[in-house]
């Protein structure tokens, strides 16, 4: 069994994934990766090897919504025998619609993907952990409010920023650190540029790059900060806004999202 540990990237080949798996690449840290498509974990598994020759990057497909395949690929590292160093969970799904708009199937599909295998992770690291673990949970400024028609997303993020919060407690004296990182819009698709774009001046002061938030969350979790909300102008907005009345932020937040729909990529 190693001693140093790997770092585990969920998501790894999607936007935010990716810059993870770069930035601590390029600090040396020995990978495993997991995505749905093996077709792009191993290109980016080539591309990392090709780049980083002193780094051991390992690829483990897996669908995190279905149980069968998440815990195929957690026997297959145990089996292995490797532990975890620092456990990233970035992999979400991003549905943005009226609950009526959606399926049964997709219900579950977002829970599972933005709450259930990630809280699965964590249990799968700490189980597997090496000398010490740091756990990075990406939840998200959506979750600090109630959301209409982001309602299951900002539920399960909000759900993970707390589940995080009492886990770092489970874990004190354990050397066992868990951060939830809450970043806001980060320009990794078109459409999530188009609606940065339609912020007008504060979407652009709000947004974070991907690498911002990597190296951010990195940070963070290293020095066991509890929860950390990226970027400034994020920060502002959750000050500014806290005494607001919960009717006024419903009502502006359902105004703004109803003219939005989107399904998972």
């Amino acid at each position: 069994m190693d001693k140093k540990g790997y770092a585990l990237v969920t998501g790894a080949t999607g936007g935010l994934g990716k810059a993870f798996v770069y930035v601590l690449a390029e600090r040396g840290d020995n990978l495993l990766l997991t995505g749905r498509s093996e077709e792009k974990l191993v290109k980016l598994q080539a591309e990392l090897q090709e780049k980083y020759p002193q780094i051991e990057v390992r690829i483990y497909p897996a669908d995190l919504s279905n149980e069968a395949s998440r815990y195929a690929m957690m026997e297959k590292i145990a089996a292995d025998g490797l532990t975890v160093s620092l456990l990233a969970n970035v992999a979400g799904a991003d549905v943005q619609k009226g609950l009526s708009e959606y399926t049964q199937e997709k219900i579950a599909f977002q829970c599972r993907v933005n709450f259930e295998a990630a809280v699965s992770m964590c249990h799968f690291a700490i189980a597997h952990k090496a000398e010490r673990l740091e756990i990075v949970n990406v939840s998200s400024v959506s979750g600090i409010y109630p959301m209409p028609y982001f309602a299951i997303y900002s539920a399960t993020k909000g759900a993970l920023t707390s589940f995080s919060q009492s886990l770092r407690a489970e874990m004190k004296g354990k050397n066992v650190a868990v951060t939830a990182i809450l970043p806001g819009a980060m320009p990794t698709r078109d459409d999530i540029k188009e609606q940065i774009k339609g912020q007008g001046l504060w979407g652009k002061l709000a947004a974070k790059t991907p690498e911002a938030v990597a190296k951010a969350s990195l940070k963070a979790v290293r020095k066991n900060k509890r929860k950390v909300i990226v970027g400034f102008w994020n920060k502002l907005m959750r000050i500014g806004t806290c005494w607001l009345p919960t009717s006024w932020r419903l009502k502006f937040v359902a105004n703004r999202w109803s003219k939005i729909s989107k399904d998972a990529f």
